[in-house]
């Protein structure tokens, strides 16, 4: 906006020059091919406007009052970084006598002016370009540090969840081992109790005794139990099962499950998951595994498919009976469906009761 203003006064400027002089004609040609001409080269630019302002330049030989629009092509010029292309106008200065005092005094502060207000907005815009430069890469910077904060936080997420897991696992470990075996001797003596006693009065507290032991033994046992599973990684599970076969496959994995699934949804997923890539090892000659795992509102959904051509594959073989026996446990369905393209495993399991 600044170059236009600048620009626009030292076009009124020659406008007042051109106006001085006697004839009536030739400041008109002189104005509105000067603005024509800035108007075609501001749109162009390049070696276009480098020709045009030459010609320019080279008018003022055979036209004389084109020398007083030179401010304007100085703006042009300058904005072009092609200052050479006053050059032609020196082979004209024989012609400046034809014109007054007052006439070339305002020509030449023009250019003067011009060559200011050029050089002060080039340090301007030099000033913007900088300003936008460090705003870009503090943009880009603030992203990368958003991206690395989010990247600590899943990170320090996933130490918190795995040192949780740990302590699970030793939590059940130490009830297992030390708890569970004092209840289960507990109940030995209960039951030897029970079968030595003559005592009717003591038989009936002795019984109660033992069904209480038992109540507690099958409580610790569920506790134990619902801490193994909620222990369990299922995405660690599913890329240590990855590491088994990437000497021979690619496997690309698409993991969209979150953390909250039933212990007994785990086992069946991770040994299905598990079955599968040890079949393909077995009986398929691709290369690539595409292995997908995903929760959806009402469903867990497996997919494990190579790009094999599948061979010695017995639908009523142990390993797809195992994968089928796993499936229905966990109340959801399989299929698999051989093809020139691969070996495809495809498994539901209705949420349901397990939410």
């Amino acid at each position: 906006m600044e170059r236009l203003l600048g620009k626009t006064a030292m076009t009124l400027i020659c406008t007042i020059a051109l106006c001085m002089s006697g004839d009536s004609f030739s400041p008109v040609i002189a104005l509105l091919a000067a603005v024509t001409m800035s108007s075609v080269i501001q749109l162009l630019g390049g070696k276009a406007a480098a020709v045009i302002m030459l010609l320019w330049a080279g008018s003022c030989i055979f036209f004389p009052p084109m020398l007083l629009t030179l401010p304007v092509l100085v703006c042009d010029a300058f904005r072009e970084k092609k200052l050479w292309v006053l050059l032609p106008a020196l082979a004209a200065m024989p012609h400046i006598s034809s014109f007054t005092y007052t006439q070339l005094l305002l020509t030449a502060a023009a250019m003067f002016a011009a060559l200011i207000t050029e050089l002060r907005v080039s340090k301007l815009e030099r000033t913007v370009d900088l300003l936008t430069s460090m705003r870009d890469e503090g943009t880009e910077q603030n992203i990368r540090l958003t991206e690395q904060n989010a990247r600590l936080t899943e990170a320090q997420d996933n130490a918190v969840r795995l040192a949780t897991m740990q302590e699970r696992n030793r939590i059940a470990r130490e009830i297992h081992d030390n708890v569970g075996h004092m209840l289960t001797r507990s109940l030995l003596q209960a039951g030897a109790l029970s079968i030595v006693n003559k005592d009717e009065k003591l038989k009936e507290p002795l019984e109660s005794l033992r069904s209480t032991l038992d109540s507690a033994m099958t409580s610790i046992r569920e506790s134990v139990h619902d801490l193994h599973d909620d222990s369990i990684d299922l995405r660690k599970v599913i890329e240590d099962s990855i590491d088994t076969v990437k000497e021979r496959f690619t496997v690309d994995l698409d993991y969209g499950c979150g953390n909250n699934i039933p212990g007994n949804i785990k086992l069946c997923i991770a040994g299905v998951v598990k079955e599968g890539l040890s079949n393909a090892a077995k009986h398929s000659d691709g290369d690539r595994i595409k292995l997908v795992l995903r929760e959806h509102p009402g469903f867990w959904q497996v997919v494990i498919e190579d790009n094999g051509h599948p061979k010695g594959i017995n639908s009523g073989g142990i390993g797809l009976r195992n994968m089928e026996d796993r499936a229905r446990s966990a109340g959801g369905t399989i299929s698999f469906t051989p093809s020139d393209k691969g070996f495809r495993i495809f498994m539901t399991i209705p949420r349901g009761k397990h939410t």
